[in-house]
Parts: structure tokens; C-alpha cells; sequence
């Protein structure tokens, strides 16, 4: 849904914070009138009575025709069916373009669906797309699998070398994707130098040729990083995570600028995928609300455990924004930053298990993943993240097992990496099980004089031997 600054009681949210924003939306939206609720109630109609064939025929007339008409944005809807528009889905779709500071917002049943329907309305056969080399496992497999039955071809880059990523562009690209922080290392992308890059060869091609560009936020969501403020013409998130925040319900959304808007509704109409009034009203009423209060504690939890990590000596590397040793931590502090422009690191952590071969390692953080699956009370085994609870899993086997091994190693994921979703437990709670785990592979491993890689510790600064 576009956002709109026009408000019948005159009150104007620009002038509040932007948390008191996604706690209120707009003081006023046409897309539903519910009187004196203080809450928006659960919409529960799959169609609409209309009053007349005349207002359905101008119901189908006004569908997805905003910008020859923007009158039509700030009058009362008129809503048919459930898959063109229904009013808990408008509502958050405003509040995520405000959460984004985005031109409009478009929700999608998943963020799969999100993706796959900016795909739809910018590529077409003969097109390219320019990615970076690691990305989530399903998008991979999208790319991978399903973008060349259309005859769009996916070129792989390594987006942190810049002058690789220029010269990977060709005359039939349409779309540079890539996601930051990357999932699952937390590796970052530039993003100004991206958007700099596209507009660089963008000066010689014609409007429908221009090459765009499109992050996937969900790591970070609006409250830790918003994309398009450095330039960036598309975000997506998936509203599962951080969004959401509870883990109850399913969702995604494409933000971006005004002239999508109408392409979007249009594919979703046509491709289905519409995010359930039942999903959206959840996320309208509890998730984006409280994002900011839930990640700032979150945020906290994630570097006391991060620190914790980092000074076991049965963990080999740590990667995590909030710490001083992250490698790309000035890059961090610029893109990185809440609403009011403090620090915002995000809540996942990513590290890898001691082992001195790629094979014993990816043992042992089978082995710490595992246990914390049997044993661990503060956290369980679970893909997803972003949520009140912490999830932990190993991504080599789960969420990126559709890229092979030795391809994951190439896109720079150590077999001994374990993605860790930091929630809003007590944080001793979270470093005692993490220790217990750590505990397990060293009792379950043949010893090397104390237990430890000998080959890792040579290259690291001496450590406690255990978590505290």
C-alpha cells in the first residue's frame, strides 16, 4: 500500500518518533473506518457485499489504476475480493512503508512469495540477474533452479569485490540481488557502492532497460537498517521474522517505489500468494509494534552472548556486528543504525565450531546442535529467527543444504557454522546451554592434548577455556 501523509483529523505522524509511528500507523486511513475500536478488528470475509453492479464495475476500474488517478488513494476503497485488497493487509502494508520509509509496500503470503513477485514484474525472458554469491538456500534454489526454465540467467558475485561486481554486468541485466547482513555469515554489502555501480551504467540505457536493485532486509528488518535510504530501489523482508517477532505467522513484503505499486498488486492478483487477513493482523497489531522494544533487548542479548563466544577457546570464529573484532565494522556502524541513529547490530550471530579438518568440524556443530535439540531449556533447534525465542541451527545442513557442500565452501560458509538467533531469554541462560553443548564435543571427540584445535588456537589471542 502506498503511504500517505494526508490525514482527515489533521493529526500529521511525521512529527512523532518513528517508534510511536509503528505503534499508531497513519491517525487516520481510508482503507477501513472501524469507528471507536482502538484496535483494528480481524477482518473475516473473503468477498464483499458491493451496493450496486455500478460500484463493482468501478471496484475492478480503480484496481491497481492508482497512478493515473491518486484521488483514488485517499478515498474509501472499494474492496471485492479477499486477493485484490482486503483492509488488515492495506493497514500494514501502509505502516511497512512507513517502518521502511518507502514510497509503497505490497504484502505477499511468504517472503519467497515476495521475491518470486519482484522477479515477475522485472525480469523477463533473455534477462539477467546479477547476485551475490550467498544467499539464502530457498532464494538460491530459485535462482538456481527456476529463473533459467524462463530463460533468465543468474550470474554469481562476489558483492563485496566491487570492481567484480561492475564488470559481472552485462547489456540484458535487469536486477543486481544480494541480501545484508548476508544469511547465514553476516557478511555486508556496501550498499551505497551497489546503488552507485547500477546508476554508473544505468546513464546509457533507456527507462526500460535500467538495472535495479534489491536487498533482502530480513536480518536486520527496518528497525536495525533501511536500504532505502541509501539508495536502494527495492527491500524485502520476510515478516516470519523479526517483523512478526512471535513466530506465529507467515509473511513477506516487497517495498519499494511508487511506479511498482500498480505492477505488484497486478502479479500478486494474478499469481495469488496473498498474505491471509489472519497473518496480517497479527503482525499489524503486535509484531510491528513492538519491534523496536523487542529488538533493543535483543540486540543486548545477542552481544553478551556473542562475547561469550568469542572468548571459548572450542569456538573458532565469531561473527557478529556488535563486536569490535567484526571485520567489516565500519561498514556496520554506517549502514547499521535504528531510527534514531544508534548502533543497531541485529540480534542473529553466526560462529563456527573448533575442528582442525572442514569434515570434523562440520561433526562437531552437528554434535553441539544436536544436544542443544535434546537438551538445551533456554533455546531449540529450529530454522527461522528473529523471534522472542531463541532458535539454533547448523545451515549447512539445513537451510542452505540445496547448495552443495563444496559450493558452500566457495560462497564462504565454513562446515562448522551454526547460525544462532538471539532472543529475549536471560542471557546466562543462553551462554550455560551454549556451554553445555560446547562441553558435549569434547567429551564425545578423541582429545588432542587438553581437547582443543591446536591448528586454531595458533592463529587466535589466548582465551578462557569456557564460556562465562
Amino acid at each position: 500500500m502506498k503511504k500517505n501523509s494526508t490525514h482527515k483529523n489533521g493529526k500529521d505522524g511525521h512529527r512523532y518518533a518513528q517508534e510511536t509511528r509503528l505503534i499508531w500507523g497513519r491517525s487516520y486511513t481510508p482503507k477501513w473506518d472501524y469507528a471507536h475500536h482502538v484496535i483494528p478488528p480481524v477482518s473475516s470475509s473473503s468477498t464483499f457485499r458491493l451496493d450496486s453492479t455500478k460500484r463493482g464495475a468501478q471496484g475492478f476500474v480503480e484496481f491497481a489504476h492508482h497512478a493515473e488517478d491518486f484521488r483514488v488513494q485517499t478515498r474509501s476503497p472499494v474492496y471485492i475480493y479477499d486477493r485484490l485488497g482486503e483492509p488488515n493487509k492495506d493497514m500494514l502494508e501502509e505502516n511497512l512503508a512507513i517502518a521502511e520509509r518507502s514510497e509503497c509496500a505490497v504484502t505477499f503470503s511468504s517472503g519467497m512469495g515476495a521475491v518470486s513477485a519482484l522477479c515477475g514484474i522485472l525480469l523477463g525472458s533473455g534477462s539477467e540477474i546479477v547476485a551475490h554469491r550467498t544467499l539464502y538456500g530457498c532464494t538460491y534454489s530459485l535462482f538456481k533452479n527456476w529463473m533459467p526454465r524462463n530463460r533468465i540467467k543468474v550470474t554469481w558475485v562476489d558483492f563485496t569485490d566491487l570492481k567484480a561486481l561492475d564488470q559481472a554486468i552485462s547489456p540484458q541485466t535487469r536486477l543486481l540481488y544480494f541480501e545484508s547482513p548476508v544469511n547465514p555469515t553476516l557478511e555486508l554489502i556496501d550498499m551505497a557502492s551497489v546503488v552507485e555501480i547500477a546508476r554508473n551504467h544505468n546513464r546509457n540505457r533507456k527507462p526500460d532497460n535500467r538495472i535495479h536493485t534489491a536487498v533482502d532486509n530480513t536480518f536486520a528488518t527496518p528497525f536495525c537498517q533501511r536500504p532505502i535510504e541509501f539508495g536502494i530501489d527495492f527491500v524485502i523482508e520476510s515478516l516470519t521474522k523479526g517483523i512478526c517477532g512471535f513466530g506465529t505467522d507467515v509473511g513477506g513484503v516487497v517495498a519499494g517505489p511508487e511506479w511498482s505499486y500498480n505492477q505488484l498488486l497486478l502479479y500478486r492478483k494474478d499469481f495469488g500468494g496473498i498474505l491471509s487477513p489472519k497473518s496480517a493482523w497479527p503482525i499489524l497489531v503486535y509484531g510491528l509494534p513492538s519491534l523496536a522494544v523487542r529488538f533493543r533487548q535483543q540486540m543486548q542479548n545477542a552481544i553478551a552472548v556473542a562475547e561469550a563466544l568469542e572468548r571459548d577457546n572450542r569456538v573458532r570464529s565469531v561473527s557478529y556486528p556488535g563486536l569490535d573484532t567484526f571485520r567489516q565494522r565500519s561498514l556496520a556502524h554506517k549502514q547499521m543504525r535504528d531510527y534514531d541513529g544508534r548502533f543497531a547490530p541485529g540480534t542473529i550471530v553466526y560462529f563456527t565450531v573448533s575442528g582442525e579438518t572442514a569434515a570434523e568440524r562440520h561433526r562437531n556443530a552437528e554434535t553441539v546442535v544436536d544436544y542443544i535439540a535434546e537438551h538445551s531449556y533456554s533455546m531449540t533447534l529450529a530454522v527461522s529467527l528473529g523471534i522472542i525465542r531463541t532458535l539454533i541451527e547448523h545451515p549447512g545442513s539445513m537451510t542452505h543444504s540445496s547448495i552443495p557442500l563444496e559450493e558452500q565452501v566457495k560462497r564462504g560458509m565454513d562446515p562448522g557454522g551454526i547460525r544462532l538467533s538471539v532472543g529475549l531469554e536471560n542471557p546466562d541462560d543462553i551462554i550455560h546451554d551454549l556451554r553445555q553443548a560446547l562441553d558435549h564435543v569434547r567429551k564425545s571427540r578423541p582429545k588432542h592434548g587438553n581437547g582443543v584445535d591446536r591448528k586454531s588456537r595458533k592463529t587466535r589471542p589466548v582465551r578462557r577455556p569456557v564460556l562465562s
